[in-house]
């Protein structure tokens, strides 16, 4: 287990690092102290990584994030509210090497009654209408699952959500003025190093078939292009270099996705990331587009608050240095005996109320995973 000043990025860890079960048992012990005093923290993984970074707050004073100007690691809300931070200077920053361990899958099918499937397939329903109607070109309709836990076990969880998913971005938050999320993001909102930065477009879903490429649909197609050219549309606004990349297939776990990846410089120096962050948040894939009449019609017909469900978060290195947030996708909240599993789809013209429904059950099985042994 290694202690430093400020975390390090993900490939850094040195060879002589104790072994990972060690290092792993020490930092689920830290953790379980900071959930038990209600004290917060926050343990997360870049994709690909060999290792895991946790930021342990002193305190449990609540610190606000207005420009993400400060070191540390924030958590945004989707809709109205203030972006929490972990600051770095008040934090004891751990990294451990991860464990090289396969974990057990199990088929689980959660219950859904049909009141939840009439009401979501009815949404969906309204949102085509509206498009019908020339008020947005897509929308992101979400709905919440909520699970009941025989026990909690949050070493379980943070173990089963870091080996399962390796190329997500994951993590497990705690603070008690939100309450315990994790998750497992396919999706950048945006990576800046100096004055460049990239981001991606991702939308479109399909189940991974092993050994079988994805046949993507118009529909589908279409929806990830709405968010490609929304993005393309505001970075040109604020980078002189914007290139992008051929569509290609993106997985996630047990899904597919189409994705766009756009890399760029910014015209100047000075806070880009909260320009951008202000500019991109929420996306087309999250939100639909135009974004404001597609905000407008989630916060009317959803009928529930969607929290830090496709918002964002990430580390971010005030103005000198590289910072990654990511949003916050296939994600759950996790309280007394209960989870409340996250899950949405984007709607265009062509959707099929049935099939969206579909693709949410699909989507439920990351976090149902991660649950999986305390059903």
């Amino acid at each position: 287990m290694i202690r430093t000043n400020w975390y390090l990025w993900q490939n850094s860890l040195p060879s002589h690092c104790p072994k990972s079960d060690i290092e792993m048992n020490d930092l689920l012990k830290k953790t379980q102290a900071h959930y038990r005093s209600k004290s917060p923290f926050v343990v997360y993984a870049f994709p690909n990584s060999e290792s895991a970074i946790g930021l342990f707050q002193k305190n449990k004073k609540t610190y606000i994030s207005e420009d993400y100007s400060e070191k540390g690691f924030v958590f945004a809300p989707f809709a109205e509210g203030d972006t929490l931070i972990i600051p770095g200077n008040e934090t004891e920053q751990i990294i451990v090497k991860l464990s090289e361990k396969t974990i057990e899958r199990h088929v689980i099918s959660p219950e859904v009654n049909s009141s939840e499937k009439d009401t979501y397939r009815s949404m969906v329903e309204t949102a085509i209408n509206f498009i019908e109607q020339g008020k947005a070109s897509k929308i992101v309709t979400s709905r919440v699952q909520q699970l009941k836990l025989g026990n909690f076990d949050l070493s379980e969880i943070i173990n089963r959500l870091l080996g399962l998913y390796k190329t997500a971005f994951r993590y497990v938050w705690y603070h008690p003025k939100t309450g315990l999320w994790c998750g497992a993001s396919p999706e950048v909102l945006i990576r800046i190093n100096g004055k460049e930065f990239s981001t991606m477009a991702l939308a479109g879903t399909k189940k991974y078939e092993e050994n079988r490429e994805p046949r993507w649909t118009s529909k589908e197609i279409d929806e990830q292009k709405y968010v490609a050219d929304a993005i393309a549309t505001k970075l040109h606004a604020a980078a002189s270099i914007v290139k992008v990349s051929k569509i290609k297939n993106h997985r996630a776990g047990s899904l597919m996705h189409l994705r766009t990846d756009f890399t760029g410089v910014f015209k100047k120096g000075g806070n880009n990331l909260a320009l951008l962050t202000k500019a991109l948040h929420p996306t087309p894939a999250v939100c639909g587009t135009p974004q404001k009449a597609a905000k407008e019609f989630i916060l009317r017909n959803e009928n529930y608050d969607r929290e830090y469900y496709t918002g964002f978060l990430g580390p971010v290195s005030g103005l000198e240095d590289r910072s990654d947030l990511y949003v916050n996708l296939r994600c759950m909240k996790i309280g007394i005996g209960t989870a409340h599993l996250y899950v949405g789809g984007g709607i265009t013209e062509a959707s099929q109320p049935t099939e969206e429904w579909e693709e949410t059950l699909d989507k439920l099985q990351t976090m149902i995973q991660v649950l999986a042994p305390l059903i």
